[in-house]
């Protein structure tokens, strides 16, 4: 079976679907996870969370923490309050490797590498920047990312996605590299996948996915579960989403719009944004992967 190459740059431990796609990209028999590095405030926390979701995989995934605060300075999720089920803290994690390990690994895969971007995009902007050849040699950079086509409902006045305005300098700098092949998955789209928690506990009860049930417990300021970066996950291995093409503007000079995503149709189509998914599609993929594992 044909194995795509994933490297997943994560912000988890603050939304749970980090959690859950971690946790899909190690049952998917078609993914090699190549690595995970983590973003964002206590990412020391955040790598052991992620490595105690590998272990219930029995995988050894290198973990890298990467850049607590954004490419300013600024720090806008300085906590990663789902680590706290942890009890790996003491583990020891490579300080100050992530761009080099990120780097080596793209530049002995030319052209096999998917970047996939759960989180605020500092990390990869920095990696793009140390080495500008860098987005040339991935296989593709799929990011959860941006609002592009649709008002959230009860959210009118909502204009940017959380990563984005995490680090709206990062998202400008990833959006103007190069890459073959960039698709972006918007938190207008993500929104339409969305469970209740309590069916979801009742549909967790599945290999892998029945081990990060104890982070529903920490996981309190949302009745539903919205699968934002599982989508973006799923869209590598099945045709979920629908696609226009672009180029996709970052606004980094206005404050009080910093991080909001423009996505220009008839200009240059470097960059591939989610229009529309099928949510049927969706679940009935998710869960199948847990049932084969």
């Amino acid at each position: 079976m044909y194995q795509q190459k994933i490297l997943l740059d994560t912000d988890i431990g603050s939304d749970i679907d980090d959690c859950i796609t971690l946790s899909y990209l190690l049952a998917q028999p078609e993914c090699e996870l190549v690595g995970i590095t983590t973003v964002t405030g206590e990412p020391h926390k955040r790598a052991s969370l992620a490595d105690w979701i590998c272990s219930f995989a029995q995988k050894d995934i290198p973990v890298f923490p990467g850049n607590a605060r954004a490419l300013d300075g600024s720090n806008r999720q300085p906590d990663a309050p789902l680590a706290s089920v942890v009890n790996n803290n003491d583990k020891h994690f490579p300080e100050n490797c992530h761009i080099e390990f990120m780097r080596e690994t793209i530049c002995n895969n030319p052209g096999e590498i998917t970047l996939l971007g759960i989180g605020p995009l500092t990390n990869i902007a920095e990696l793009f920047t140390v080495d500008p050849g860098i987005p040339y040699l991935l296989k593709k950079l799929v990011i959860m990312n941006g609002i592009f086509y649709h008002q959230l409902p009860g959210l009118e006045n909502f204009h940017c996605e959380w990563n984005a305005s995490v680090d709206p300098k990062a998202a400008s700098i990833v959006y103007k590299a190069r890459v073959p092949d960039h698709q972006s998955i918007g938190m207008d789209v993500t929104c339409q996948v969305m469970m209740n928690k309590d069916e979801a506990r009742k549909r967790f009860k599945l290999p892998l996915l029945e081990n990060i049930l104890p982070v529903f417990d920490n996981f309190t300021y949302h009745r539903n579960i919205t699968f934002h970066d599982p989508l973006a996950a799923l869209t590598i291995f099945h045709d979920i989403c629908q696609f226009r093409s672009g180029f996709v503007e970052v606004e980094t000079r206005n404050e009080e719009f910093a991080g909001k995503t423009v996505l220009k149709e008839h200009s240059h189509p470097w960059h591939q944004v989610a229009f529309s998914v099928d949510t049927v599609l969706f679940f009935e993929k998710f869960f199948e992967t847990f049932h084969a594992f």
